[in-house]
């Protein structure tokens, strides 16, 4: 079922988007509710199959959880770059940098970039309220809490084959890569939107919605953008960030080995922009379950609840927090027009995803299957970092979710970055 949004939240988007220097005049102007859209973005939406979003998923679980540092990690970013190739979406490029964890703990998770505790964690098992009142990124936390952490104890995992094939633990330290594919814009090529999802996990599971769920919506944004007749203005760049769960340190790398090289022209004259200007950041993490608040008992729906959504979020105390507020909206606006099941929402409380290290130096948002603060943090998806997070836990209506997002962030691309079919 198709939800739709209020009048008033209709109105803000129009109000944020008429401000947007980055799409067009015809697609700032407030235009009447029946307005359906685009055809040929519709034709470029129809193209994302929930068939080729699950198989894309399942292709990924086939690694494990791919914890950073581990063979199984390194054997999904090669798959992964191979998959970019078959879609067409080239030049492929590699980030090297090497992990050095600033402190350990029990989870083996590096301490860099302020960690990766889930707000909600101190909460009192059986539904009752935590300790404190605030959301990591801000915002209260209201409603039944329950604990969040990160399984380290394999024996929870009932699957031996799975058991077995994640059992090499991470290297303490070392070289890491990520890889990322580049549709070259036509008319700007200098300017570049950023789409992200980040590939590792842990959990002794599969990191199949964390984030096989949004390394997959990324890598099937790449396989229709990459499509021989559909050309964008502006550059769009798909990376597969690595090490997310340690603190964000593959997005680091990135900005570390690649900010100072925005808009420069190498070599001169030849048209060529290995780094395009930075316009806008666009993180997906973890896209599928949106079931609901953890009722009295500490359970959780086993169905999709039908008000389900797609959390759009941004850093309201960040340097860029304006102009991440009408990439949101931007957004959430052709949500309206073109995604097929599941509204969008929009917030300010952005936190503990790739898009993190962004908010400072350009327009940053992330998706989300909750709000990650005070939703993903006080136990609304029971599956965050356990063993049950498997393809097999989620049924099409999760799977749809995802599609959803991925259907909201095309469409919203398609007219920030001036694509069409040819």
């Amino acid at each position: 079922m198709r939800l739709h949004g209020s009048s008033i939240a209709t109105a803000c988007v129009l109000v944020a988007l008429s401000t947007s220097t980055a799409l067009s005049q015809s697609d700032t102007a407030a235009t009447p509710a029946t307005d359906t859209g685009r055809t040929d973005i519709r034709t470029m939406v129809a193209r994302l199959e929930l068939a080729k979003y699950k198989a894309t998923i399942k292709g990924l679980t086939q690694f494990g959880d791919r914890r950073q540092g581990t063979d199984r990690n390194r054997a999904a970013v090669d798959w992964i770059e191979a998959q970019l190739k078959s879609y067409g979406c080239t030049p492929t490029e590699r980030v090297k940098y090497i992990y050095k964890p600033a402190r350990r703990d029990t989870a083996g998770r590096g301490g860099a970039g302020g960690g990766r505790g889930g707000a909600g964690g101190a909460g009192a098992a059986g539904g009752g309220r935590g300790r404190g009142n605030t959301a990591q990124g801000g915002g209260r936390l209201r409603g039944i809490r329950t604990r969040t952490g990160v399984n380290t104890d394999s024996l929870k995992q009932p699957d031996a084959k799975l058991r077995a094939l994640n059992s090499q633990p991470a290297d303490t330290t070392g070289e890491r890569e990520e890889v990322f594919c580049t549709k070259v814009g036509t008319t700007h090529p200098e300017e570049m939107y950023i789409v992200g999802g980040h590939m590792d996990g842990h959990g002794w599971g599969e990191a199949a919605n964390d984030d096989g769920s949004g390394t997959a919506l990324v890598m099937e944004l790449a396989r229709v953008f990459s499509s021989p007749d559909i050309q964008t203005d502006r550059t769009i760049r798909f990376v597969l960030w690595n090490n997310e769960e340690t603190g964000t340190n593959g997005a680091r790398a990135y900005i570390a080995q690649r900010a100072a090289m925005q808009g420069k022209e190498q070599p001169p004259g030849s048209g060529k922009y290995p780094e395009p200007k930075w316009l806008g950041m666009i993180q997906h993490d973890m896209m599928m379950f949106d079931h609901g608040m953890p009722r009295a008992d500490s359970t959780i729906s086993p169905e999709q609840r039908p008000e389900a959504d797609v959390n759009i979020e941004f850093a309201g105390s960040s340097k860029f927090a304006a102009d991440a507020q009408k990439l949101a909206w931007a957004l959430a606006t052709a949500n309206e027009k073109y995604a097929t099941d599941y509204p969008a929402t929009v917030g300010q409380h952005m936190t503990n995803t790739d898009s993190g290290p962004f908010q400072d130096l350009v327009a940053a948002i992330s998706l989300r299957e909750n709000e990650r603060g005070a939703q993903i943090g006080a136990g609304w998806d029971p599956h965050w970092h356990q063993p049950t997070d498997v393809f097999a836990t989620f049924s099409d209506k999760d799977f749809r979710l995802g599609l959803n997002a991925a259907q909201t962030t095309l469409s919203g691309l398609a007219i920030l970055a001036g694509a069409k079919i040819k």
